[in-house]
């Protein structure tokens, strides 16, 4: 297993990326070459005070000269900046020397690269970012999360297709269920887009051998308390969405420990519970997640969050090697192929 990191990617690069590459060699003995792709000044400079021993023979410093910041446009910059970590990283999972790339950094960056340097799925039009939200079965996964900020019916449809293929490939559900987040459950809910995407998705079930159930419209409860397996939506709103949950999730634990710590009996109990409140915190916590596959391109592609601590970029590391293991592509290229007889 060969994983290309983006160690310049992110808001606290190159520190938590070098953190979280040494975390990932300890504990995943699968990965037997980590390339660092960054600048090697600073990767040299910096693996020191991680511990990251730069003499290790999984690891392999990949110099490069440019960074894309992520204020930049993507397409853009991608193109322009051909010695960027993101252009290198993904150079190498063309080249066949990496099985996976992983990237805190711009994310329209590692979309265009991607789409630019690995191509699409054939009979794929858009790729899509594949976000897990826990709820009380499992996981739902919202799709796309922010890859495709304006999006058509015919992209959805797609995500819909990856979704299901990733939720039985990957996930091991037989039968995935999948709804369009919409502002009622109700058919005639919804914007224009949502309406036609609806009605598109319906055909398709009506006309072929869905590998999904539809479930119709769904609303923001459902992504925590049905049984639902993929949301659809364009990435303007699955990113709105995403953001928006975690940082509840967040403010939630802060007043928690904040009202668990007002009295000494509190406290008591809060270390009583102290257990429990662990399991929640981990459930919740993005970090646990680290990463989300990009859907549709030939290649296993990894987006973090920029502002990922060492964590989560080891579980994005993590979820790029399984990614791999479970052979994504392969279900969502075997799916379309099914559908075409």
């Amino acid at each position: 297993m060969k994983v290309a990191l983006d160690v310049m990617g992110g808001d606290r690069a190159p520190a938590v990326n070098l953190a979280g590459a040494k975390d990932a060699l300890a504990c995943y003995p699968s990965i037997e070459k980590l390339f660092l792709v960054g600048d090697q000044g600073a990767i040299e400079a910096e693996a020191p005070t991680h511990g990251l021993d730069l003499k290790d023979p999984r690891l392999e410093i990949i110099h490069a000269a440019e960074v894309i910041s992520m204020c930049e446009p993507g397409a853009t910059t991608i193109r322009r900046k051909k010695q960027s970590s993101i252009s290198l990283a993904l150079d190498l999972v063309k080249a066949g020397r990496a099985d996976a790339f992983v990237s805190a950094g711009n994310t329209g960056a590692c979309v265009a690269g991607a789409q630019i340097k690995l191509r699409l799925i054939p009979g794929i039009e858009r790729p899509g970012i594949a976000s897990a939200l826990p709820n009380e079965f499992g996981a739902c996964h919202l799709l796309d999360a922010g890859a495709n900020p304006e999006a058509k019916p015919s992209h959805l449809l797609g995500y819909a297709i990856m979704g299901s293929a990733f939720a039985t490939g990957v996930m091991g559900v037989k039968r995935p269920k999948v709804g369009i987040m919409s502002n009622g459950e109700e058919d005639e809910k919804g914007t224009a887009f949502t309406k036609d995407t609806f009605k598109l998705i319906k055909e398709f079930t009506e006309t072929s051998k869905a590998p999904f159930e539809f479930l119709g419209n769904v609303e923001g409860h459902d992504l925590f308390e049905s049984e639902l397996d993929v949301c659809l939506c364009d990435g303007f709103t699955g990113n709105v969405v995403l953001k928006s949950c975690e940082a509840t999730a967040k403010a939630m634990s802060k007043w928690l420990k904040a009202s668990l710590t007002a009295s000494p009996v509190r406290k008591m109990g809060a270390l009583i519970a102290k257990g429990a409140f662990a399991e929640l915190k981990e459930r919740a916590s993005a970090e646990s997640y680290g990463g989300s596959p990009l859907l549709g391109v030939n290649g296993v592609v990894i987006i973090a969050h920029g502002g990922s601590s060492a964590l989560a970029i080891r579980n994005a590391i993590r979820v790029g090697v399984e990614s791999v293991n479970h052979q994504v592509n392969l279900h969502i290229s075997e799916t379309l192929e099914r559908l075409k007889g």
